[in-house]
């Protein structure tokens, strides 16, 4: 396998003309959006994952993390509603949970009105790591977006919107990952 290090990735235009080349069936125009979209999800990531990295978590406990303040007060969830919204196995789930009970984010107990069910609830370390890394990409995405007027970002906002309802709507089956990635 070559060493790709420090390899630079080409620019959007270099990989445009490199596609049109290779599929002259090619919509150039299409294909910068979609691969600026593209690189853009990929980078934020990237950033996120260093984000969560200082606070002591991974990204895969961060999404726990979140699912769990979605759900609202009092923030507890099944491990079988988590991997659901998580798109995970339960087998991965149950590997999740059980590093973040271990990391004090979460906590796993019997329903005491179901003693079959499991319930997964966020701790108070768990909230203030989810808080943190709020107060973090809020940082983060203001600084991505400081060159877009409040009309750009609303313009922007109602198109990627309208994009992702598309994709759901062709897609519904693919909230989740096409495989686990812990």
């Amino acid at each position: 396998m070559a060493d790709t290090a420090g390899v630079p990735e080409p620019t959007l235009e270099e990989q445009i003309a490199a596609y049109q080349r290779e599929f002259q069936d090619l919509d150039p125009q299409v294909e910068e959006i979609v691969s600026a979209l593209s690189r853009l999800n990929r980078r934020m990531n990237v950033a996120y994952g260093r984000q969560t990295a200082e606070l002591g978590i991974s990204n895969a406990e961060w999404e726990v993390l979140k699912a769990l303040v979605l759900s609202g007060a009092p923030y507890r969830l099944g491990p079988g509603e988590l991997a659901k919204r998580l798109g995970l196995t339960p087998a991965a789930m149950t590997h999740r949970i059980d590093r973040m009970v271990t990391e004090g984010l979460v906590t796993r107990e019997r329903d005491e009105s179901n003693r079959v069910r499991v319930i997964v609830e966020l701790t108070t370390d768990g909230r203030e790591k989810w808080l943190e890394a709020m107060r973090m990409a809020t940082v983060f995405e203001e600084d991505l977006l400081q060159d877009l007027t409040s009309g750009e970002r609303s313009v922007l906002g109602e198109v990627l919107t309208r994009l992702l309802r598309r994709v759901e709507h062709a897609q519904p089956d693919a909230e989740g990952r096409l495989s686990d990635l812990d």
